[in-house]
């Protein structure tokens, strides 16, 4: 009888192949497994399914009403990851193979790792449980001897319990309130028509509330003028400057005051004119201080280490430090959230330390001899403390050195090594001098600090030393000319100087990781963050993830290293705030769950009580927008400086809309309003006021269609005749209008090149780059070619210089921001010229192997690692082609055994309107949509003009309800139609 191991990874599959062929023997390689006669290993590649309600639970979003809500199954299936059906298939042949007869579990260490195996090992039981003795390799090293020894302690089934139930938790609770908060607050939002989807998470909102609410200051902050009194002081030995400051001062609650702030220029002018000329007493101070390294990197930690030094993401460095675990061995397991070592882990660290010294690095190698020699890696308790270790440990470099590390990677590197090294050498001393000046009564400090020992610093070399050389503030410290005992030193010169207070930074990626860590709140120091890391917004391990998210859904958008959240993000807080949902967007209270979690994994808390919790929490934000019933949401809500097109009255913001308000800004207006947040895209400020001061607006990106789908639009105010007001209208940019209409296009922008097709100029218009000769002109009425190629193409953004390239080289640069309609996947593609076609189409890079495009794998000649499996063609095999006998078929199911595909049964009824379109009977949604079509098409509806636009005859006027509607609206409006 044979043990499976499964590995989360193709690549962990083969480290552990490699670690135990010296002890169990060699491994054979098949297309989806390794085995030899102990151990079959094969892998997953991450999550292979994942969980959903029950069918009878499960609600299609065209139904997405607070009627079928709240969602909360007694129990959740699971289905296969689509992109990983054939790799799950794989894993669950192997673990029901006869002659294997226990499992396990080498998925990484940790709350996914343990889902992962769990819902795999489920899956592959079915109705029935497997029945199969699981036991669980926990890796913190990737390194053959480490991979061993965690197979020489295998921890058991039962004390994985607590890990298992905390995933489970942890994806039910997830699933709960993202499902039905997502549908709540998207119905609630939906109500006025369309399809706003305003996505919820149980820890992605209170995130996104930690960032909204420091916006909020910012933008409510009014900046205060103060003053500070800066001197020059000449004493026998130079000058030396001071800056006046209030012995007397004590905290207030204010805390803008300070002891060093004037709050008139006044009072400041006063000091000034008291102590010009004057001579001035000093006292000072001498006494010795330390500094001691940082501790050893968690993965937070690191992601804000690299985002303040080197502007990477948190989601580049965890791939990264991944990158420097798996591929390279160099680093110690990443996904980790202790900042330090076992106990015994004194040997392996001064190993580490002997590895550094011979590995070559010069600018690391020399620290770690230094180390060495000194005796510097010993047992020392801030290091090594067992109690501050769970599932795994810090961050620090394998025994292994690396080696054709990216420079990126090599970056990281550094960063983990340094700091490993630092926390072994002495602590940094310093001698610091504070130097109080009087001269007139009043007072003037300045500090003066001396780096006497660098110790740890040596690792940073002028990095560390030059903070100290560029203070060359009064009490910022530097270093100070002596004064003698007794000594009367001059002022110089004195002057006040006006400054401004300033509102609180925006959180870079750096600090917002800093703020989920302690639950909202920043945490600069140490220890306290330590203590409060248990109840962080997340894991170390899905930060990222989370963040990326909500740059992902728009919530938040990146500026440099600023992070910034968008219109959606202030309007999604608005709606939480006034349903008063707090669970959302507190996030206290999610880093409560968070802690409860671990005391899950720990034993100490019962899954069902955890559960039952997030229910509740579960029904009460579903009740809480289901039974709101007031017109608008209450907010902090913004007027519009340009008046209003119509009456010239004041537009002003609600939930919903921007409405006139009359010329008073009070009363009910001429009825001019339009929707915040058209096709599911909310209006950033800015473009509310250009889009009313130009009355047009694009193209932007973000819409979404009823059925979901991303698109792209101009937007224009329009004047309709028949309600005598101005109308928000979506513009989709058909240069075709022109030709059709006649009307003479004439262009005032510099040609980008010759038009690939005919050599006439190419020039910008409305939302294409276009030959002169596909719109009618002056010189040419008569469009002649039909050269054009969109400034948006799949949510990529083409420059005017990008299209430079394409008509002069054939080809654009590298663009990185395409996104799939059909994946929803961003891309990297160049545009170029094709000549074939006669159309600009998209080029990729190309492989290795100088070919463009790789060949096309097919499931049956793709190996689990990523190799393909060589066929084997015998002799037998051979003759069989070449002969093409009947007895080399494969037999096939004789016809009458196939069952027929079954047609979709309808069993939805029309509406006496909508039955005079398509006739009596009974429907699926699929076939009404069809016959809506046809009979729109049999009876040219479509505009001429606007394809996407349907003119209503009689009849579907009665199912409109209006004279027209466009293509999005038709599946909201059929909807209405049907029971």
């Amino acid at each position: 009888m044979k043990t499976l191991v499964i590995a989360e990874k193709p690549s962990v599959a083969q480290d552990i192949v490699k670690a135990l062929t010296p002890t169990s023997g060699k491994f054979e390689k098949h297309d989806d497994h390794f085995e030899n006669d102990k151990y079959v290993v094969t892998s997953a590649v991450g999550h292979l399914v994942e969980i959903q309600a029950p069918e009878q639970y499960d609600i299609k979003r065209g139904k997405w009403s607070f009627a079928n809500l709240p969602v909360i199954p007694p129990h959740f299936d699971l289905k296969p990851v689509d992109k990983t059906k054939s790799r799950l298939n794989a894993v669950v042949k192997q673990a029901k193979r006869k002659d294997v007869n226990a499992l396990i579990n080498a998925c990484d260490a940790g709350r996914e790792g343990e889902l992962i195996f769990r819902l795999i090992e489920q899956y592959a039981g079915g109705t029935k449980s497997l029945d199969k003795p699981v036991q669980r390799l926990w890796l913190q090293s990737m390194t053959p001897q480490a991979i061993r020894d965690g197979f020489d302690n295998l921890r058991t089934n039962t004390q994985m319990q607590g890990l298992a139930d905390a995933a489970r938790s942890r994806s039910e609770a997830d699933w709960l309130v993202g499902i039905n908060g997502t549908r709540a607050m998207t119905a609630f939002n939906s109500r006025d028509g369309g399809f706003f989807l305003t996505t919820v998470g149980r820890v992605q909102t209170p995130t996104l509330a930690v960032v909204v609410e420091r916006e909020e200051q910012i933008r409510k902050f009014i900046s205060r003028d103060y003053w500070e009194i800066h001197a020059e002081f000449a004493a026998a030995a130079g000058t030396y400057p001071g800056k006046w400051f209030d012995p007397k001062w004590k905290k207030e609650e204010d805390a803008e005051k300070k002891a060093d702030r004037k709050w008139t220029a006044a009072e400041a002018q006063a000091i000034v004119d008291a102590v010009r000329g004057k001579t001035a007493s000093v006292t000072e101070e001498a006494t010795p201080t330390t500094q001691a390294s940082p501790g050893l990197f968690d993965l937070t930690s690191l992601q804000r280490e690299a985002n303040g030094k080197f502007g990477f993401s948190a989601k580049t460095t965890l791939a990264l430090a991944q990158s420097l675990y798996e591929r390279h061995k160099a680093l110690t397991y990443p996904r980790t959230d202790s900042r330090h070592l076992p106990e015994d882990y004194v040997p392996v660290a001064k190993q580490t330390f002997e590895m550094l010294a011979d590995s070559g690095m010069r600018h690391l190698a020399p620290h770690a001899l230094t180390a060495l020699n000194n005796h510097y890696v010993r047992k020392i308790p801030r290091v090594f403390d067992n109690k501050k270790v769970s599932d795994h440990f810090a961050i620090i470099p394998t025994l292994q050195a690396p080696s054709g590390l990216s420079e990126a990677e090599q970056k990281l590197y550094d960063l983990v090594v340094r700091r490993f090294m630092a926390v072994f050498f002495p602590s940094a001393e310093y001698q610091v001098t504070t130097r109080i000046s009087v001269a007139a009564g009043h007072s003037f400090k300045t500090v003066g600090k001396v780096l006497v020992k660098p110790g740890w610093l040596a690792i940073y070399g002028k990095e560390a030393a030059q903070e100290v050389e560029d203070a060359k503030d009064g009490d910022k410290g530097q270093n100070l000319v002596p004064v003698q005992p007794g000594e009367q030193v001059g002022v110089d010169s004195v002057e006040a100087k006006g400054l401004k207070t300033r509102p609180p930074a925006r959180y870079s990626e750096a600090t917002l990781l800093g703020a989920m860590e302690g639950a909202g709140k920043m945490v600069d120091d140490d220890e306290l963050r330590e203590a409060m890391q248990e109840k962080g917004l997340g894991t170390p391990a899905t930060r990222a993830a989370i963040i990326e998210g909500l740059l992902n859904e728009k919530y938040m958008l990146r500026e440099g290293r600023e992070i910034i959240p968008t219109a959606k993000a202030f309007q999604l807080m608005t709606l939480l705030r006034g349903l008063q949902v707090e669970e959302l967007s507190r996030p206290e209270l999610t880093g409560e769950w968070e802690y409860k979690l671990a005391q899950m994994e720990q034993g100490k808390l019962s899954r069902a009580t955890f559960m039952a919790e997030i229910a509740a929490m579960t029904e009460h934000i579903v009740k809480k927008a289901k039974e709101y019933d007031r017109d608008t949401v209450p907010g902090d809500y913004a007027t519009v400086t340009t008046p209003c097109p119509n009456c010239g009255g004041v537009v002003k913001e609600n939930y919903r809309r921007y409405t006139c308000t009359g010329s008073d800004g009070a009363s009910d207006g001429c009825g001019f309003s339009f929707g915040k947040s058209p096709a599911g895209r909310t209006f950033e400020q800015a473009e509310v006021e250009q889009f009313m001061r130009d009355k047009k607006i694009g193209p932007l990106d973000g819409f979404r269609s009823k059925a979901g789908w991303p698109f792209v639009a101009e937007m224009a105010l329009k004047y309709n005749e028949e309600e005598k007001n101005w109308k928000l209208e979506f513009d989709f940019g058909d240069d075709k209008k022109n030709e059709e209409s006649g009307e003479i296009v004439e262009f005032t922008d510099e040609s980008l090149g010759a038009c690939p097709k005919c050599g006439s100029p190419v020039h910008e218009h409305g939302s294409n780059y276009l030959c002169s000769k596909a719109v009618p002109t002056n010189e040419q009425p008569t469009p002649s070619c039909d050269f054009k190629t969109g400034k948006l193409i799949l949510q990529q953004p083409v420059e005017r210089e990008q299209v430079v390239k394409l008509l002069t080289n054939g080809k654009t640069d590298v663009l990185d921001k395409f996104v799939s309609n059909r994946t929803r996947r961003s891309f990297k593609a160049m545009l170029a010229w094709n000549p074939e076609e006669g159309k600009v189409t998209f080029e990729f890079e190309p492989r290795e192997g100088g070919k463009k495009y790789p060949p096309r794998k097919t499931a049956a000649t793709k190996t689990p690692f990523g190799k393909a499996a060589a066929k084997k063609t015998t002799a037998k095999t051979a003759a069989a082609k070449t002969t093409k006998a009947p007895a080399a078929k494969k037999a096939t199911k004789p016809a009458a055994e196939k069952a027929p595909r079954k047609a979709a049964v309808g069993t939805l009824k029309p509406s006496p309107a909508l039955m005079a379109v398509i006739g009596d009977g009974t429907y699926a949604r699929t076939e009404v949509v069809k016959k809506i079509w046809d009979y729109i098409k049999a009876n040219n509806l479509q505009d001429p003009a606007d394809k996407r636009s349907i003119k209503a005859d009689g009849k579907l006027q009665a199912v409109f309800g209006k004279d027209s509607a466009t293509m999005f609206e038709l599946a909201g409006i059929i909807g209405k139609h049907l029971s």
